[in-house]
């Protein structure tokens, strides 16, 4: 990438590396989440999820490689800092249903986060002409806004009220 941001590509390159970076941090954090889920169904859709942000990764790097880009070398700053709030958030002492609910509350974080960086990318990726990253990224954020509309209802019409 160039020293600065002169053009789109460019902007568009350092999208898709901090979009990169805060998958494969993910990729290292869900384990951890959905050990600490105490309630089964929010267990396997970290679970779920984890096999789904690893072909995230995959996707990414194939743009990469289309590209002639490589993506890794850069660390996604704003998803250290959620993954750094998530991991205070699991050493609080909670009851099994607080702390489900708190693991959701920072999953949503995260996933809104990828959600407009996804979108992002795809919008730069149509306007630079590459369809075929457009398609890529655009299907990685319907995994995202699908994740988040899940574990919205968990919590809404099951965690949260044994939460209570």
């Amino acid at each position: 990438m160039a020293d600065k941001l002169e053009t789109l590509d460019d902007l568009f390159e350092l999208q898709l590396k901090d979009l990169y970076s805060a998958e494969t941090q993910l990729v290292n954090a869900l384990p951890l989440m959905a050990e600490k889920a105490k309630d089964g169904r929010l267990r396997a859709g970290f679970t779920k999820h984890l096999h789904e942000t690893e072909k995230q990764v995959q996707r990414l790097a194939r743009i990469g490689q289309d590209l002639g880009l490589d993506l890794g070398g850069h660390t996604c700053k704003a998803m250290a800092g959620l993954i750094a709030e998530g991991q205070e958030t699991m050493s609080e002492q909670a009851t099994a249903e607080v702390m489900d609910a708190a693991l959701i509350a920072a999953a949503q974080r995260i996933e809104h986060y990828e959600i407009s960086g996804y979108g992002t990318a795809a919008h730069f990726a149509d306007r630079l002409g590459n369809a075929s990253a457009a398609e890529l990224l655009r299907q990685t954020l319907e995994e995202e806004q699908l994740t988040d509309t899940k574990l919205n209802d968990l919590a809404k019409n099951y965690i949260n009220q044994k939460a209570e």
